[in-house]
């Protein structure tokens, strides 16, 4: 049975930093009450695992976590592995409280599973030293692994668009095609191009034109599932990967950001700073996966959207299908029962 918390509640008026101790040691958990309180900080104590995992849960940035390798769940590791699925150490500090400690945990402290290791008897002083030293490595891990993904991120994404790049994409589409094989399902590759978009560019310049990319990077990402995924693949294009859709859904997405994201106009300032609106339109390109290597998928989907360039406008070209352009719209609706009865 749990003997759940041990709670003290008579920290300061201002309280710090949390402090939660995790020990089967009542007496380990009187003395760390009054040095922490002493040192303006507030203070809470727990005798078992399942209690520790539950306080655990409510740490906060700046609070500390000290784990007294008395306890079986800590000794053993499962308190770490129940940490580590609860993403702790990204919130706060951990201790280990120990007179004598293996090589094995003098490796984790290495490792950076935990910021320090105070010895069972330490006075106020010593633990003041010891918190404010653990506490500001901790927060510089913490920022390092920050800077760590953010490179990350922008090594993945465009710069203009906030898309995937090229590299990322075909990456990711390897990985996606493999999936596909596996579990005999489908995948369609919808390359785009914005019509007439040197031209804008040219008219009002590279910032603006920077913007309408940008903007129609963020339009389309409004309508696509959460696994979709959109890439900036260089220019004015730009490339959709649709994991679990056929033909026909991939060419009545085209057909819905016809409308959601080129049926309004776009606002960009021209070179004389002055707010103007931007009518875009797109040309796709279509091409199913069939498990194949996205190489040949995405020279496909480039050859479909040649093709619906050459129809003009606003034009859709599936892979082995006839273009869509506006003027033939009015029969897509046919064109679509066709394509489900095929699919």
């Amino acid at each position: 049975m749990s003997t759940g918390f041990v709670f003290m509640s008579d920290g300061p008026a201002n309280p710090g930093p949390a402090v939660l101790l995790v020990s089967p040691d009542s007496s380990l958990i009187f003395n760390l009450r009054e040095i922490f309180h002493t040192l303006g900080l507030r203070f809470e104590g727990v005798m078992d695992s399942d209690a520790a995992v539950c306080a655990m849960r409510s740490l906060e940035t700046s609070d500390i976590l000290l784990l007294d390798i008395q306890l079986a769940a800590v000794a053993n590791g499962r308190l770490l592995a129940a940490m580590h699925d609860l993403e702790v150490h990204r919130r706060c500090a951990i201790a280990l409280i120990a007179e004598q400690v293996s090589d094995e945990w003098i490796a984790r402290l290495r490792q950076g599973v935990l910021d320090d290791i105070v010895p069972r008897s330490a006075d106020a002083s010593t633990w003041s030293t010891h918190l404010s030293t653990m506490q500001r490595g901790h927060a510089l891990c913490c920022e390092l692994e920050d800077l760590r993904k953010a490179s990350l991120l922008d090594a993945q994404h465009d710069r203009v668009t906030g898309a995937l790049n090229r590299e990322s994409m075909l990456t990711i589409l390897f990985r996606e095609t493999d999936r596909v094989q596996r579990l005999r399902g489908a995948m369609c590759l919808a390359l785009f191009d914005i019509d007439d978009f040197q031209m804008w560019n040219g008219k009002l310049g590279q910032k603006a034109g920077d913007k309408l990319l940008r903007d129609v990077a963020t339009r389309t990402g409004q309508i696509l599932r959460s696994y979709d995924l959109l890439a900036h693949m260089g220019k004015n294009e730009l490339l959709l990967a649709l994991p679990g859709c056929s033909a026909v859904n991939a060419v009545m997405l085209a057909e819905r950001m016809r409308i959601d994201v080129f049926g309004e106009p776009f606002v960009v300032l021209d070179k004389e700073k002055k707010a103007i609106q931007v009518p875009l339109t797109a040309s796709f390109g279509i091409a199913t996966s069939r498990g194949r290597s996205p190489v040949v998928v995405l020279r496909e989907a480039e050859q479909a959207l040649e093709l619906a360039r050459r129809s003009g406008r606003s034009s859709i070209h599936c892979c082995n299908e006839s273009p869509l352009t506006d003027s033939t719209q009015s029969g897509s609706a046919k064109l679509f029962s066709e394509l489900e009865a095929l699919a």
